[in-house]
């Protein structure tokens, strides 16, 4: 489908036919990116979409220990404090 540019204030843009909307599963935010000279349109993911699955695999990997220990030593409680 050929589709023209039309200007939209200082920019161009384009228009999306309702059906390409509904197949595509188009809500009002787009994910837009260009690879290799060719834009691409993608719904819009949520912030933190798949992140459940994602620590899942890497814990039935055995990928999930903290990086960072939950208690670190720092000298601070060691020495009185005076206000």
């Amino acid at each position: 489908m050929k589709v023209n540019l039309v200007s939209i204030g200082n920019s161009k843009g384009v228009r999306i036919a309702a059906s390409v909307i509904k197949e595509c599963g188009f809500g009002n935010e787009l994910e837009m990116r260009v690879e290799n000279g060719v834009v691409m349109l993608a719904p819009a993911r949520g912030v933190r979409e798949g992140w459940s699955a994602a620590f899942e695999k890497m814990a039935a990997a055995g990928d999930d220990a903290p990086l960072i220990p939950d208690t670190v030593e720092n000298g601070f409680g060691s020495q009185g404090w005076t206000w």
